[in-house]
């Protein structure tokens, strides 16, 4: 169980695996191109289509890591004036929660124009760990600036991180992936940064399958998204199936890493604000 006490341990799925993309990213070293690597002049947040719309909904996971109820996952799609926002909750339960108490909140704003993301708050409790974390893009400077309080000794930290003209963040690029079109044997590659070094994420579209969740039976497009030159490399896989229609509604994900598989499964959809 030594995972557990990890600062970057994100055990609840797609809100936190995410994070594992760009989690523990080295300090940029100088070097020629090599074969394998990512590059950054084909990846790109692409403006949705003008028929694509998100209602404003509030989705619920399970979540269940090995044989035990890991916790639940919400995430809630409003507007916010010409904005979209999006609010995430991560609640650990059972053993898992007295192994590794999980309470978390998020909030990202980003333009449903052209899902460039605005900012990111953060307030996160895990484990030992409290802090309350504020990213701001600012696409006029070019920054990721990352404000962030360790509420346990109130230390403070500003970190700025170059950015291209337009990123999406940890919570924002579960909504992008639904934006694009999800042909089976497509690839697409765009820059995440989570107020640290960017990175390129190369989501895969795998394969058309039918999954069963609490909240029924759906056809959907497994879609794999990762980062080749980051710590998911060697260490864990992440899946995300999204309906095979219009909506690409995420309604499974899973991650399996050394310590084991988690799977978020969609239990219930409500509509409207929440």
């Amino acid at each position: 169980m030594r995972f557990l006490h990890s600062s970057k341990f994100v055990f609840i799925i797609i809100l936190l695996l995410l994070t594992q993309l760009v989690a523990q990213q080295p300090a940029p070293v100088a070097r020629p191109v090599q074969s394998g690597d990512v590059v950054s002049s084909g990846s790109r947040i692409q403006a949705p289509s003008p028929n694509f719309t998100v209602a404003e909904e509030t989705y619920t996971y399970n979540a269940e890591w090995r044989i035990w109820n890991a916790g639940t996952i919400t995430l809630s799609i409003s507007r916010e004036g010409v904005n979209q926002r999006l609010n995430a909750s991560a609640e650990s339960q059972g053993v898992v929660s007295l192994l590794y108490p999980v309470h978390d909140r998020f909030q990202s704003l980003y333009d449903p124009k052209t899902l460039c993301s605005i900012s990111l708050r953060k307030h996160t409790e895990e484990g030992f760990h409290k802090r309350d974390t504020l990213i701001s893009y600012n696409y006029a400077r070019k920054k990721a600036v990352l404000d962030e309080t360790n509420l346990k000794n109130n230390q403070a930290k500003h970190i700025e991180n170059d950015i291209p003209g337009c990123v999406t963040d940890v919570i924002s690029g579960l909504m992008y992936l639904r934006s694009l079109p999800l042909t089976v044997g497509s690839v697409h590659t765009f820059p995440l940064n989570d107020g640290n070094k960017t990175v390129d994420v190369v989501a895969k579209v795998e394969a058309k399958e039918t999954v069963k969740t609490p909240a029924g039976t759906f056809q959907t497009v497994r879609v794999a998204p990762d980062n080749p030159t980051g710590p998911l490399k060697t260490k864990g896989k992440i899946w995300i199936w999204y309906t095979d229609d219009a909506r690409h509604i995420p309604v499974q994900l899973r991650g399996k890493m050394f310590w084991g598989t988690l799977t978020l499964a969609l239990k219930s959809i409500e509509t409207g604000k929440k």
